[in-house]
């Protein structure tokens, strides 16, 4: 809808709903699930078949807390979860929540460095992982100029964690390494502290997303962020919007990923869902959840869809409780939509839309529950609630009309507070007026659909996950036999985009190899950030001002 000074602004079909972002996000996730409610089913382990019950989650939730607390963690803190998805994961999530500490989810993959820069970065007092993952903190744990002791909270996860603790640390005070059970699940929670929580300003979690010309940073997300983000999906008149009481979401995506995070974990707790949480994908082991739990809703992403649609195996099994897949973290192209609506011709096959410091969500479909508005095959839906958009002129910044493709861009309360200690870039990303600028290029059409076409920003899409170029050229060109470096996405079918590398060898190191370059980065970067390919070039095409003319880059990526 134009205003009358031409501007246009765009919001959802949906009228706006009153927001209870007032309240700290763990008492707003467990405000429906008191009296009989409690005893519901909440997390389901798809592996040992152990259920917890909203009570159960709530009550260990706050013996988290207290025990949490009794260690010294206070309001405002930083505790990092550095593990697979697992009930012990939304405990300690939960429980830190509670005490008013902030909580920075990485990927257990990350390697020793990147969990460094991340914990470091963060300013963490507490790291919860498992014993598998402690060789990784070594340097870390170690480091002189420290400025803070760091706290290790073993989970079990079928390591001896006393062996591996006691090889990793030797001849070193084991008082900072404690067991999760028994220091935290064991703890009285009647001593859980009641701590004032101003829900505007309160950071509540920290991801960190990459940038295109800096490492990644961390994101700001404040209760009232996720609050908002959550009520936009299952509050309002229309609460099945997306999910009920009665349904059972998936949970495979990895909880470390603001996408699962919020929309699977909060979404559903919010809603009363069960959550069925499995600890990695596997194909198999993913259907047969669904089979064994009556899953009927699920969060998932392309590569997993193409999956669904292409292995014979899907067959063998009865998905016919599946009610409604949603599809985010990269597009989903018309083809595989349609190909997952012939496999399951019983769920409705929709898209979403967001980014980290939208806290994710910024359009969806409609058509998950029953309202007038058909699903679109290749949109991601309607703006949500309570949140304005408009569509932005790349080059001039003049809002543009219907159809008109341009930078998408975001106002509402659900906008992250800012990036930590980056006021530069928070101002880069979020301007004066409030609008949080996307990088994400596309139109909303007659009917209110957003399509996305393509990104204003360099990042790469490797099968959901973020790679920053920036990041690995930097790498690249710390290697002595390379003196320059481009890194670009080049489209894939199941991953969206693969990482390629131009590279250019230093003068007197022809002998350089893609093998060589190839195995420099993999040691130092998460899988989804390794080099795909790696082509050798001259020069690297810049433009006057030094930037890489990634376009010219793309384009050769078609000849080679």
């Amino acid at each position: 809808m134009a205003s009358n000074t031409q501007e246009y602004i765009f919001r959802s079909k949906l009228p706006d709903i009153e927001l209870e972002n007032h309240l700290p996000l763990t008492e707003y996730l467990f405000q429906r699930h008191q009296g009989k409610a409690s005893s519901r089913p909440c997390l389901i382990d798809a592996e040992a078949g152990r259920v917890l019950s909203y009570g159960d989650v709530d009550l260990l939730a706050r013996r988290v807390g207290a025990g949490l607390s009794r260690l010294g963690i206070r309001k405002g803190d930083v505790v990092m979860l550095l593990l697979p998805n697992c009930i012990e994961f939304v405990l300690a999530f939960l429980g830190a929540a509670r005490i008013g500490a902030t909580v920075t989810t990485a990927n257990p993959l990350c390697t020793a460095s990147e969990i460094e820069k991340q914990a470091s970065g963060s300013g963490a007092r507490m790291i919860v992982t498992q014993a598998a993952q402690i060789d990784k903190l070594d340097r870390l744990l170690h480091q002189e100029d420290q400025e803070r002791e760091i706290c290790v909270m073993l989970v079990s996860d079928g390591f001896d964690p006393i062996k591996a603790a006691a090889k990793s640390h030797p001849g070193v005070d084991r008082s900072n390494v404690m067991f999760f059970a028994s220091a935290l699940l064991q703890a009285d929670e009647s001593e859980c502290p009641k701590v004032e929580i101003a829900a505007e300003v309160d950071v509540v979690t920290l991801p960190f997303s990459s940038g295109t010309t800096s490492l990644p940073k961390g994101v700001e997300l404040t209760h009232k962020n996720l609050i908002t983000c959550i009520a936009q999906l299952v509050d309002g008149e229309n609460p099945n919007l997306f999910l009920h009481g009665n349904d059972r979401m998936l949970c495979v995506l990895p909880l470390f990923h603001i996408y699962c995070l919020s929309c699977v974990l909060f979404a559903s707790l919010r809603a009363g869902a069960a959550i069925v949480v499995m600890r990695k994908y596997e194909i198999g082991a993913m259907l047969g959840a669904i089979q064994r739990f009556q899953v009927t809703a699920a969060c998932l992403v392309p590569p997993i869809l193409l999956a669904l649609a292409k292995n014979p195996v899907v067959g063998d099994y009865d998905l016919s409780s599946l009610r409604f897949i949603m599809s985010g973290a990269a597009p989903l192209g018309k083809e595989l939509e349609r190909a997952i609506g012939d496999k399951l011709p019983g769920a409705i096959i929709a898209q979403g839309y967001g980014m980290t410091e939208a806290g994710p969500l910024i359009s969806m479909s409609l058509g998950f529950a029953k309202t007038p508005f058909a699903i679109k095959s290749g949109s991601c839906g309607t703006i949500v609630r309570n949140t304005d958009a408009k569509i932005v002129d790349t080059e001039t910044g003049e809002s543009l009309a219907y159809g008109v493709c341009g930078e998408i861009c975001l106002r509402g309360p659900q906008i992250m507070k800012g990036y930590l200690r980056n006021v530069e870039a928070t101002m880069a990303t979020i301007d004066k007026e409030g609008w949080l600028h996307t990088g994400d290029v596309g139109f909303i059409d007659l009917d209110e659909e957003l399509f996305i076409v393509d990104r204003v920003k360099e990042l790469i899409k490797f099968k959901g996950f973020q790679v920053a170029p920036a990041e690995i050229e930097a790498l690249l060109v710390s290697h002595p036999r390379i003196c320059d470096a481009a890194v670009v996405g080049k489209s894939d079918e199941v991953a969206g985009e693969l990482p390629v590398a131009f590279v250019v060898r230093s003068p007197s190191s022809l002998r350089v190899s893609e093998d060589d370059v190839k195995q420099f980065i993999a040691k130092q970067v998460v899988f989804y950030k390794r080099l795909h390919s790696v082509i050798f070039v001259d020069s690297i095409p810049k433009s006057a001002a030094g930037k890489i003319l990634r376009k010219v880059l793309k384009s050769a990526l078609s000849t080679n």
